[in-house]
């Protein structure tokens, strides 16, 4: 099977001025179309770098695509490179070069002199058209590795990677078959705890593949199936899914992009039920994330930001002596907000959150990172407390979805929730 790798040239990506998007777009597209890639390396606009990187390359994987490097100034490099790695003279290009000239006079513009060296090409090489901008491409062939440079610019790689490489891909046999990924979303456990539960499905070998990622402490099952259909691929596919969700239970919240509150609205949607929120260490995050969901103003009344005790005690109804006794970082606290948000909002749920997300406040009792999320519904609340490590944001961030989905969690348990 072919192997990728994919090059990205530009010193303003090493140095974190710009994000390379080209690697994350043509990784996709190549897994389409069944072509896995192993490798993605980053150049600087460095000319020995370059002929070492394209070598490493060339030798290492049998289809090379390169993007940068091929405009007009002095640090593109990647054309010269390539010259040098195979030790071709670059040869002049009329017809690309008629075509450069010609797209500066449409535009009544003069074109520079230094625009001529983007009609060069290594010899044996061949031009790849580029009708939306100043570079054409090249496509050659380095010992047994195929070789093709795009434009850096994305509308122009993208084009260029659709009309004139693909088609190439295709007729040569490299692009056959297609990579199909599902990804799992899970929430309420860690990733070793999970990785107990799959140990046979996650191990090296298996197949389909199954890999685990965390964000946010959301743990990401990735399911990846090489096949010669989209419909073999789904069918290796399906079962493992099954698998997955049987272990796993409740803690699969969604698939694909879906998010927490993703999950959460589409309960309290298909149970006609709405929810607000009573946030002291997250500050309106919960809120914030419930919003961005379309259609969430049928659900979401809307929220306290109950930052200060007195807040706490005037607009939540949560009693004095309760601060004073049991302090604001408290389950007791975190239900008498939920139970004070509903009420006064009306709401069938509402959750809150309360905690130290540092770096100071700490006690020697309730140290940086300890939380607690409030849940109350017409009969009850409950509240749940953990103790994270991270920063400031990632406290936050992560009591954010611990809330979201202890209200999911009631709403799947409970199937319902009585009106307010």
């Amino acid at each position: 099977m072919t192997k990728a790798e994919i090059i990205s040239v530009g010193t303003e990506m090493t140095s974190g001025q710009t994000l390379d998007t080209n690697s994350q777009w043509l990784s996709q597209r190549l897994a389409e179309s069944g072509i896995p890639v192993g490798w993605h390396t980053t150049l600087a606009d460095d000319l020995e770098d370059c002929v070492a990187a394209f070598r490493t390359a060339s030798a290492r994987a049998g289809l090379v695509l390169i993007t940068g490097g091929l405009g007009p100034t002095l640090d593109d490099l990647t054309r010269e490179a390539l010259a040098r790695l195979t030790g071709a003279d670059l040869i002049f290009h009329q017809e690309s070069f008629d075509f450069i000239r010609q797209l500066f006079e449409r535009r009544q513009r003069t074109m520079p002199a230094r625009n001529r060296v983007q009609a060069l090409f290594p010899a044996g090489a061949e031009p790849l058209p580029n009708p939306r901008g100043t570079a054409p491409g090249i496509w050659m062939k380095i010992g047994n590795a195929v070789i093709a440079a795009m434009p850096g610019v994305p509308s122009e790689m993208v084009g260029m990677f659709n009309d004139q490489v693909l088609p190439r891909l295709q007729q040569l046999g490299l692009a056959g078959g297609v990579i199909v990924r599902r990804k799992i979303n899970c929430f309420g456990a860690g990733e070793s705890a999970v990785e107990e539960k799959l140990q046979d499905l996650t191990r090296r070998g298996h197949v389909p593949e199954v890999g685990i990622t965390v964000h946010d402490a959301i743990i990401s099952l990735r399911i990846l199936a090489r096949a010669p259909t989209r419909e073999e691929a789904e069918r290796q596919i399906w079962p493992v899914e099954q698998t997955i969700r049987e272990r796993l239970g409740t803690l699969v919240y969604g698939v694909e992009e879906e998010e927490l509150h993703d999950a959460l609205l589409r309960l309290l949607a298909a149970r006609k039920l709405t929810i607000s929120t009573a946030e002291s260490l997250t500050g309106g995050m919960v809120a914030q994330r419930i919003c961005q969901v379309p259609g969430a103003s049928a659900f979401f009344m809307g929220g306290v930001i109950a930052y200060d005790n007195r807040i706490k005690q005037e607009l939540l109804d949560v009693p004095a002596e309760m601060l004073a006794q049991c302090g604001a970082v408290s389950s007791q606290v975190a239900e008498a907000m939920a139970r004070g948000c509903r009420q006064r909002l009306k709401t069938d749920l509402a959750i809150s959150t309360t905690g130290i997300a540092g770096p100071g406040g700490a006690t020697p009792t309730k140290p940086v990172g300890l939380v607690f999320v409030g849940l109350a519904w017409n009969g009850g609340e409950r509240s749940l407390q953990y103790n994270w490590l991270g920063t400031r944001q990632e406290i936050q961030s992560r009591t954010a979805n611990m809330a979201l989905n202890l209200a999911r969690l009631h709403l799947e348990k409970t199937g319902a929730g009585a009106p307010a």
